[in-house]
């Protein structure tokens, strides 16, 4: 019994040395600050990037919105301006064809204002289906080829970056 009492109790000396060991593995202060702080700086930086992409995506989304919102004013306006060209078609004085025309550039002023340009479209062109929307479409007469614009009947739109805003609207020859 004498014999299990000496193993139970400890030796001062073993303890010293598992307590400095202890302390050994353990890091200081100093280090556990450093480590917290390096902690804080990659979070402050992941956060800055994430918000600096929040902030681009919401700056493209907002262009994207008015780019969007004035296509489709412009559209509602368009046949505004189809009106006007054909009242300049038909109308047999000079002056209220000069005042006609006035008003047509002056609306083509405001379309380019707005970055909105004209789709080109001649007769005799090929049909381009990227462009032009074929309403009307004609056998071909003695020399004339297939797939070619025959009539314009109304003007094609389209906004700076490429995008139609309004097809053109023709008659093709089959």
């Amino acid at each position: 019994m004498a014999k299990k009492k000496d193993e139970l109790k400890h030796n001062p000396d073993e303890e010293n040395e598992v307590v400095e060991e202890a302390e050994a593995k353990e890091p200081s202060e100093l280090e556990k600050a450093n480590a917290l702080a390096e902690d804080y700086k990659r979070k402050w930086y992941a956060v800055s990037a994430e918000y600096d992409n929040y902030r681009k995506r919401n700056q493209a989304a907002v262009s994207k919105a008015y780019q969007d919102g004035a296509a489709e004013a412009v559209l509602k306006l368009l046949p505004v301006a189809d009106n006007f060209g054909y009242a300049l078609d038909g109308a047999t004085d000079e002056k209220t064809k000069a005042g006609i025309d006035k008003v047509i550039k002056s609306f083509a002023t405001i379309l380019s204002s707005l970055g909105v340009e004209e789709i080109p479209v001649e007769v005799g062109a090929e049909f381009d289906e990227g462009v032009m929307e074929a309403v009307l479409n004609f056998p071909c007469a003695d020399g004339e080829e297939p797939n070619k614009v025959k009539q314009v009947l109304k003007k094609g739109y389209k906004a700076k970056d490429g995008k139609v805003i309004r097809y053109a609207q023709v008659a093709v020859t089959i």
